[in-house]
């Protein structure tokens, strides 16, 4: 089954509410998903008590985060969401699973160059040739020099921009009660919906 990995070594960027809503779009399109949480804070574990139980069941996974595994069968795909600080053994520990990799960053300085240090490392990883990886902007505001000085750093990456997503309440409101953007009403989130169509085209590659 495909394991997709959410990470940054940046924390506060966004990885969560990355891997909870690819989680939510896998299981509303009927697919037997896992949610894991490497994560001391454990942000998706929470989440997950909050869901309510007539949504689409997305189950936990639980791991040693020294020693992870493939999960049990029956499953169709995994999502991954992983701690900040992420390096050394845990590090490879997860890429050794990953078929994709997500990796969520912000349109501020620091997140820069902590994406940058963390791609130098994913680059020189021996399983770096057979993992699809991709970058994805998060709360990113239109027509702002932070943005643009965002993509300008992109622009220099060996990995693509698969998206933006715009900093909005919305992801707040939604993971407080344990929904993603697929559990409401389209026209309350349709602005965000539009902006996840080129994520879920690069997920179904």
């Amino acid at each position: 089954m495909p394991v997709i990995v959410v990470a940054n070594p940046k924390g506060g960027v966004g990885k969560s509410t990355l891997a909870t809503n690819v989680a939510g779009w896998l299981a509303r399109q009927g697919q037997a998903v896992m949610l894991g949480d490497v994560d001391r804070q454990q942000s998706a574990r929470q989440w997950l008590s909050l869901r309510p139980p007539q949504l689409p069941r997305i189950s936990g996974w639980e791991i040693d985060a020294e020693h992870i595994v493939r999960p049990p069968k029956g499953t169709s795909f995994v999502v991954l969401d992983t701690p900040a600080g992420l390096h050394g053994k845990r590090l490879d520990a997860v890429l050794k699973i990953a078929d994709k990799l997500l990796i969520p960053l912000q349109p501020s300085l620091f997140d820069i160059q902590a994406t940058h240090a963390f791609l130098q490392a994913l680059q020189s990883h021996k399983r770096a040739d057979t993992i699809e990886m991709g970058l994805v902007g998060m709360r990113v505001k239109d027509h702002t020099h932070a943005n643009q000085h965002l993509h300008e750093f992109v622009s220099t990456l060996p990995l693509p921009l698969i998206g933006d997503l715009r900093d909005t309440q919305n992801y707040v409101h939604l993971a407080a009660r344990g929904l993603t953007l697929w559990d409401v009403a389209p026209g309350r989130v349709e602005r965000d919906l539009v902006q996840w169509q080129a994520i879920l085209h690069w997920l179904q590659r």
